[in-house]
């Protein structure tokens, strides 16, 4: 994969944001302290497209469960998608574990959004997608809620340990970096079902004879090849903040949005090349 730096404003003027056909994003997470409502409203205020799919996790219904947590920018990420949906952007919401109780609506609209258990999407250049969040697919939400449960409260403590990790990098005039995601990328056990995970979302989209799979869940995006299918992860907006795009030509990319200023690649972990630490970046697909 070629990385390159993306500069929303060069073709489209100064207050013109980049128009793509399609975005693709999961995992906002909305309604927790490590929700990064700032960078993600950033974004779409850079990038625009006619069609949008919500791809799960948008709202996180198991931390409001046990505490309320909803600052100003949270309600500004709702009101900015139902105004995108208000001007006629088609969006669609796929929901995934975390924003669960939006099952009871399948088929249903609200402020002009669909909710739907999965769909398929038809790339500009007619390449069928499966749209799916993926937690059906992962086998301790499946067959071990309760295990899924306490290890979202492990999650949830990393998460907090980077957003003060991450305050002393900013006193220091360092850019974001993400230590949970590091230390995620670094347990050999989470690593393999990451791998796991792919390649069964992979064989999901072989059963339905489609071209490829755009998903979230994982917290993990790329785009790869597996075995002649296009795996497209669109990764999240806690740790990774980012999102998945396909252009006019029905190509796909990953953009990265978190920090201001570039990072020279070798900065980061030799781990981490293919999620990218420049700020604002896509990586173009297999």
């Amino acid at each position: 994969m070629n990385v390159q730096t993306s500069h929303p404003f060069e073709a489209n003027g100064e207050d013109a944001p980049i128009r793509v056909r399609t975005l693709f994003i999961s995992d906002i997470h909305l309604g927790t302290r490590g929700c990064q409502a700032e960078k993600f409203l950033d974004f779409l205020r850079d990038y625009d497209a006619d069609l949008i799919y919500l791809v799960g996790d948008i709202v996180d219904g198991w931390q409001l469960k046990t505490g309320w947590y909803w600052p100003q920018s949270h309600n500004d990420v709702v009101q900015k998608i139902l105004r995108k949906a208000r001007k006629g952007a088609r969006v669609v919401y796929v929901p995934g574990n975390h924003d669960e109780v939006m099952r009871n609506f399948y088929g249903t609209h609200f402020g002009g959004i669909e909710v739907m258990e999965h769909t398929i999407h038809v790339t500009a250049d007619g390449r069928r997608f499966l749209i799916i969040h993926g937690d059906l697919f992962d086998v301790v939400i499946r067959n071990a809620r309760w295990l899924a449960l306490l290890g979202n409260h492990a999650y949830d403590l990393a998460i907090s340990l980077n957003t003060y990790f991450n305050s002393i990098r900013r006193l220091l005039g360092l850019p974001y970096w993400s230590l949970s995601r590091w230390i995620k990328l670094k347990v050999k056990n989470a690593v393999n079902f990451i791998g796991e995970f792919e390649k069964t979302l992979a064989a999901e989209g072989r059963r339905q004879h489609v071209d490829g799979v755009v998903c979230g869940h994982i917290h993990h995006p790329v785009i790869r090849d597996i075995d002649g299918l296009v795996y497209v992860n669109c990764g999240d907006w806690v740790e990774s903040c980012t999102a998945a795009v396909e252009h006019f030509d029905g190509q796909f990319e990953i953009i990265e949005w978190t920090n201001k200023l570039p990072v020279p690649a070798a900065a980061a972990p030799a781990e981490m090349q293919d999620a990218r630490t420049d700020s604002k970046r896509s990586v173009e697909p297999v």
